[in-house]
């Protein structure tokens, strides 16, 4: 196994799965989002195969697909069962002994509760994964980053860099030099996520991809 990245961001709403999205067709990467919570309005696996080149990804299905649009712990709880990070392991470990690269994206952010003992940042450790950061520019993003980039470094993280995403004010270079992470890209505030978006962006990124993999 190559690459095997996991995308996490400063909150929710902040761009992750668009990110995934390119850096899965940057890299020719397989995606896989192990825990959905929400699916009345699609799944983000779902939107990920819609943007995707068929012919270079596959989009692995969700160990966990829960109802409610809500933190996985209390989603999980409402259907009576428990999120179980053994099991994504496993599913991991099957993904993984066929696939060069895989984009992983979390729910949420590193401290939302996958169930009433762990979070999304255990899981990162469990799967030993690099990270990538996705901030999305808005006010008050700024503390929401620096608090990102805090709790990486107090469990020590491997942190490839950021992607920023969406434009307010120009303070992507100041969170870079305060967290003290790289910046790997920004992408443009777009109004039409698409297939051709997602590829031209793709294209952009690659070369950056290559310093920092």
């Amino acid at each position: 196994m190559s690459n095997v990245i996991f995308i996490t961001g400063i909150g929710t709403d902040v761009g992750k799965t668009v990110a995934a999205a390119i850096l899965a067709e940057a890299l020719e990467a397989d995606y896989w989002k192990p825990v959905q919570a929400g699916f009345s309005e699609g799944t983000d696996a779902e939107l990920v195969r819609s943007l995707l080149t068929p012919q270079t990804s596959v989009v692995h299905p969700e160990t966990y697909k829960l109802k409610l649009a809500a933190s996985p712990h209390i989603g999980a709880r409402e259907e009576g069962i428990k999120t179980d990070l053994d099991k994504i392991a496993a599913d991991f470990r099957a993904i993984t002994s066929n696939v060069k690269n895989l984009i992983i994206e979390g729910a949420g952010g590193l401290m939302v509760p996958l169930n009433e003992e762990e979070f999304v940042i255990d899981l990162v450790k469990k799967l030993n994964a690099r990270v990538i950061l996705v901030s999305r520019n808005y006010l008050g993003s700024i503390n929401h980053s620096l608090m990102t980039a805090a709790v990486c470094k107090q469990n020590d993280l491997h942190v490839l860099g950021w992607i920023f995403n969406d434009h307010y004010l120009n303070y992507e270079e100041e969170i870079v030099q305060w967290s003290g992470f790289p910046k790997i890209a920004s992408i443009p505030a777009s109004k039409k996520i698409d297939a051709a978006f997602i590829k031209a962006q793709a294209s952009i990124m690659k070369n950056a991809l290559i310093n920092f993999l």
